[in-house]
C-alpha cells in the first residue's frame, strides 16, 4: 500500500477507496513493476483505459446539464478543454497525486513525476480506481469538488459569449439598455491592462478585468449574470 495517499483522500476529499489494490495499481508505472518482478504488481495503464472514459461521461453529463443553450460544437470544445492532458495534469498537482507516483529509479532521476503526460495518466487511472471501487457517484462528488469549481472561477471563460447570456437573460422581461465602459486603462504596449463596467438601464452590474477590452467585457459580463441570476432565484 503506498504511504501516505489513502490518508489524503480521507482529509481532503473524504474518500475511502475499499480495495486498496485498486490504488496501488493506479499510482503505479511499469518502471516500477519491472523492478519488483516478484511482488505480482500491476500497473496503471489498463485502470487509466477505465478512468479516461468514465470522465468523459462525467464532465460531459455535468456541462449538458448546467449550460442548458449552449449548442453542440461550443458544449464538445468545452469538454475538450476539460478532459485533456493540461487540465488532467494541473488537476493531478493540485491534489498532490504528484507526490505518490510509484516509479522505477531511472524514471525518478529523470523527474517523470513531473511529466504533464504521466500526471494526467495518474489522475485518470484514479478515477478508473474510484469508479471500480464505488461506482459514478463518488466519482461525481469528486469532480465537484477538484474539477467543476475551475468553470466558475474562469479557468474555461474563452468557452463562453457571456455578453450574448447577459443580453439574453438582461431582455427576457422586454428591452434595457446595455452598455460597456471602459474605467482605466494602464501598463506597457505588451502587457496592457483594462477595467470595464457593464451597466443595465445605467445601473452598474458587473466591473471585469482583463488583458483586452474585450475580455474585461467578458468578465464584467459574467459578474453582471451572476448577480442576476442570483436576483431569480
Amino acid at each position: 500500500m503506498i504511504k501516505g495517499l489513502d490518508q489524503l483522500l480521507k482529509d481532503n476529499f473524504n474518500i475511502t477507496i475499499h480495495d486498496k489494490s485498486l490504488l496501488d495499481e493506479a499510482f503505479t508505472q511499469a518502471s516500477y513493476v519491472n523492478e519488483h518482478p516478484n511482488e505480482g504488481l500491476k500497473f496503471y495503464e489498463r485502470i487509466e483505459f477505465l478512468g479516461d472514459a468514465v470522465m468523459q461521461l462525467v464532465v460531459s453529463e455535468y456541462i449538458y446539464r448546467r449550460y442548458p443553450k449552449l449548442p453542440q460544437g461550443r458544449l464538445t470544445r468545452l469538454r475538450a478543454a476539460m478532459v485533456n492532458e493540461d487540465s488532467f495534469a494541473s488537476f493531478a498537482r493540485e491534489c498532490h497525486f504528484d507526490q505518490y507516483i510509484r516509479l522505477g529509479k531511472g524514471e525518478e532521476k529523470a523527474h517523470a513525476r513531473e511529466r504533464d503526460s504521466l500526471l494526467c495518466d495518474i489522475f485518470e487511472s484514479f478515477i478508473g480506481a474510484l469508479y471500480l471501487d464505488q461506482g459514478v457517484e463518488p466519482v461525481v462528488a469528486f469532480a465537484n469538488q477538484v474539477i467543476f469549481p475551475k468553470l466558475d472561477e474562469g479557468r474555461f471563460d474563452e468557452f463562453f459569449d457571456h455578453k450574448t447570456e447577459l443580453q439574453e437573460l438582461a431582455q427576457q422581461n422586454g428591452p434595457v439598455t446595455i452598455a460597456y465602459e471602459l474605467l482605466s486603462e494602464n501598463g506597457p504596449d505588451n502587457d496592457r491592462a483594462f477595467k470595464v463596467a457593464v451597466k443595465i438601464d445605467g445601473k452598474t452590474l458587473g466591473v471585469g478585468e482583463g488583458h483586452s477590452k474585450k475580455h474585461a467585457e467578458q468578465v464584467a459580463a459574467k459578474q453582471a449574470l451572476n448577480k442576476l441570476q442570483q436576483q431569480a432565484r
